[in-house]
């Protein structure tokens, strides 16, 4: 069976690399025969840091789909046309946002140095936080804070993108129309009903929809109405709950 596990919030915490015992877990999963894929909204450049070496090279799925990865390798991105991208840079201009903007490697970054995100954007200096312009290709937008929020999001929801509003924070996250987890699961040969789900977020409703098996790690309102099963949010439970499930499965 194909596992699939979004990250932060659902196996990793506090932008954390995986514990010992997550670790240990998702081994024994791979050692009975299922495989282990990650699909998460980092770039799989911000991906990579938090996971042990020989996860590295596992099947990914990155940015909320954008990007996609097999053996190590990004094999195939998304990015917004140039005069959506165009229209995001100008409103970000306008209302004076605070951002995260990611090409296929290097980005752009404008937020405090405090803002809780900083510390996983790029942790082991793989890339190169450079300018807004200088980016060659967009595939991804976070915005971080504006004072002028609502304003906007009504501009922002006039264009064919993709949004998330995540959690307490406030964060937009902006993709690419047509882009999700399910569509960069099916890049990588995952089909309905054939894999089984972990996720704590509403960019993992995509994915839950299509799953044999969904499990909700904590309490998101419209990933509940989906999912099969549910977990607290805390890492021994979670760790419990794929003991469980991998002793059901099998």
């Amino acid at each position: 069976m194909k596992l699939v596990f979004d990250l932060d919030g659902t196996i990793c915490f506090r932008g954390k690399p995986l514990s010992g015992s997550m670790v240990q877990v998702l081994d024994t999963a791979v050692k009975k025969g299922h495989e282990i894929i990650f699909a998460s909204a980092r770039p799989i450049r911000d991906l990579l840091p938090v996971l042990p070496p020989h996860m590295q090279r596992y099947s990914m799925v990155g940015g909320n789909g954008a990007f996609v990865a097999i053996a190590g390798n990004i094999v195939s991105t998304i990015h917004f046309d140039q005069w959506i991208a165009d229209t995001i840079i100008s409103l970000i201009t306008e209302y004076e946002a605070d951002y995260l903007i990611d090409s296929q490697w290097d980005y752009a970054y404008s937020g405090s140095n405090e803002h809780p995100i900083r510390r996983n954007v790029d942790p082991e200096q793989r890339a190169k936080n450079i300018h807004l312009h200088e980016l060659n290709e967009i595939v991804k937008v976070v915005i971080l804070y504006s004072h002028h929020k609502d304003q906007l999001l009504e501009e922002l929801h006039k264009l064919p993108i993709v949004t998330y509003i995540h959690g307490d924070e406030g964060i937009i996250d902006i993709s690419p129309t047509g882009v999700d987890k399910w569509v960069g699961l099916q890049r990588i040969g995952v089909e309905p009903q054939q894999f089984i789900a972990f996720g704590n977020d509403a960019n993992d409703v995509s994915m839950f929809k299509h799953a044999h098996r969904s499990i909700c790690v904590g309490e998101h309102e419209c990933l509940l109405q989906l999912a099969t099963d549910q977990v607290s949010n805390i890492e021994d439970q979670v760790v419990e709950k794929i003991m469980k499930l991998l002793e059901e499965i099998h």
